[in-house]
């Protein structure tokens, strides 16, 4: 199969998911997949960054190891941990026992004791993985340094017993928001990707791939909506997750047409602040004015 043909079975795949992927998306997950390399996908939030690790797990029929980033997050909850209270419990079992000090430390601190958190459940799995790191922007800066050599090497040194190599090399894909900037040392380790929020036409076909019994009228304005949304100086800017789940939620009721009165009624649908939500509803006669729906006002 040469190239062409692999990014075509890449798009046929994340397709037959629902996902509805452009040649640049396709291309960078080809090449993510052929130089072994991990896919840095940065973007707004709700544009569908962290759906392409979870299709891609389907397409590929493998397992989605998936670590939430958060402020705080170290070591132990990413890579791995010792069971504490199991090892408690082996030296108190073993008290009495002629075991030495240095035969009862080099079997508490084996295998049977350690619990394998994301980044080490990843290279450890017998089959390759797809490794979801979603939204690194959120854990602290420190943290990156924490999983640079699974990165690099395939493998996460354990200081109490060595390196584990990695038995299978995880599809890994971080996600970012851009809350704060990466270092320069995580980029190089990865390929890039950008996406922004879909265009008109994209998001329509979305749209109609999510929810297929949608009205055909409705889905052109709620899309013609969205884009003119999009536009706004807002707190926080709509993505294609609500632009389906106000699809859906119309659809659900079995409107057919947006009017002044649905929209308005359903804005806690699409925007998530009030702020957004006032300054939407000061600006809905300019915002039906420009997607051409303005008879349906009043």
């Amino acid at each position: 199969m040469n190239n062409q043909q692999s990014i075509q079975h890449i798009t046929q795949l994340l397709q037959e998911q629902g996902y509805i992927a452009d040649d640049s998306i396709a291309m960078s997950i080809h090449l993510s997949m052929l130089l072994k390399k991990p896919l840095l996908i940065e973007g707004p939030a709700g544009v569908g960054k962290t759906e392409i690790a979870k299709v891609m797990s389907k397409a590929l029929h493998t397992g989605l190891i998936r670590l939430q980033c958060y402020e705080g997050l170290d070591a132990n909850q990413a890579i791995y941990e010792w069971n504490y209270q199991r090892q408690l419990l082996y030296l108190k079992m073993t008290e009495q026992s002629e075991l030495s000090y240095q035969e009862k430390e080099a079997t508490i601190f084996g295998d049977d004791f350690l619990m394998e958190r994301p980044l080490l459940k990843s290279i450890l799995a017998e089959e390759a993985q797809v490794l979801l790191i979603d939204e690194i922007d959120r854990a602290d800066e420190e943290f990156e340094s924490f999983f640079l050599e699974l990165l690099s090497d395939w493998q996460i040194t354990i200081p109490e017993i060595g390196t584990k190599k990695a038995k299978s090399i995880p599809q890994v894909i971080i996600t970012s928001n851009r809350v704060r900037e990466l270092s320069e040392a995580l980029r190089r380790r990865c390929l890039y990707l950008w996406i922004d929020y879909p265009s008109f036409e994209k998001e329509i076909e979305i749209v109609r791939s999510k929810v297929p019994e949608i009205n055909e009228k409705l889905a052109i304005q709620i899309c013609q909506f969205m884009k003119e949304v999009r536009q706004m100086k807002l707190e926080k800017l709509p993505g294609v997750a609500e632009t389906l789940d106000w699809a859906t939620a119309l659809s659900a009721m079995h409107i057919d047409h947006l009017d002044k009165n649905i929209v308005e009624s359903t804005l806690g649908v699409v925007l998530k602040d009030w702020q957004d939500i006032r300054e939407a509803q000061m600006s809905l006669a300019e915002l039906f004015e420009k997607t051409g729906i303005t008879s349906k006002m009043g």
